[in-house]
């Protein structure tokens, strides 16, 4: 009985305080902020797709290739750590006709796919790589995104200026509407790193591809609940 009634007091302690908590004046504001830099880094999702009449020759068409944008990539001295397998498939292929009214699907092939994510550090490199591992059979491409190796101190200056955004707006409101501006009383955050950008295959049919680079948004977004200065 002894714990049950000391439950409850500090079940009614907690329940005043989040009221008192939720019943503070205040004005809660959004600040954001905006640096952009240019990238130093891409990463691209390329891959082969073969389709060939049995599993294992589908098989072997795709490791062939594979083998030689890995070759390519050697070349350009990417190094082993900066590739990895993220897809790897082998399913059958279908065909569908219809005859005297009724339909038959039988098999007619078998489709085999590999996917390599590829992180390049040289952007330099970037439109002769493309171009390299086309030629080398590469003919599923699944996106480009460019992105920074270090993006702290871009992350300093965004969070500030978010701040001081949301302090600006804040100090306008309290002004607006004849109030003091008080202490922060509570501060969350969200950002952002980088802005993909897609291209598709298409984009890579002719030599020498030209990649734009553009830059790299960090994108801080702050909310801050302000008390309200009780008057005298």
């Amino acid at each position: 009985m002894q714990i049950l009634k000391m439950a409850v007091i500090i079940w009614g302690v907690l329940a005043t305080v989040v009221q008192a908590q939720e019943t503070i004046p205040g004005i809660t504001v959004n600040g954001e902020s905006v640096v952009s830099q240019a990238p130093d880094m891409a990463t691209l999702s390329l891959g082969v797709s073969e389709r060939a009449p049995t599993a294992s020759e589908a098989m072997a068409n795709t490791s062939e290739k594979v083998r030689g944008i890995l070759a390519k990539l050697d070349t350009l001295q990417v190094a082993g750590l900066d590739r990895q397998t993220s897809g790897l498939y082998l399913r059958p292929v279908y065909d569908e006709r219809s005859r005297d009214g009724s339909t038959s699907v039988q098999v007619v092939g078998y489709e085999a796919g590999n996917t390599v994510r590829v992180t390049v550090r040289d952007l330099t490199k970037l439109g002769l790589l493309l171009d390299a591992v086309v030629a080398a059979g590469a003919n599923d491409f699944n996106g480009l995104q460019f992105g920074i190796r270090d993006n702290s101190q871009s992350l300093l200056e965004a969070r500030k200026n978010a701040v001081d955004d949301a302090i600006a707006k804040a100090t306008q409101l309290a002004s607006a509407a004849g109030v003091k501006l008080g202490d922060v009383i509570s501060m969350s955050e969200s950002s952002q790193g980088y802005r993909p950008m897609e291209m598709r295959v298409s984009q890579m049919k002719s030599m020498d591809t030209p990649i734009e680079t553009g830059e790299v948004d960090v994108r801080v977004q702050v909310t801050v609940h302000f008390a309200i200065e009780q008057g005298e």
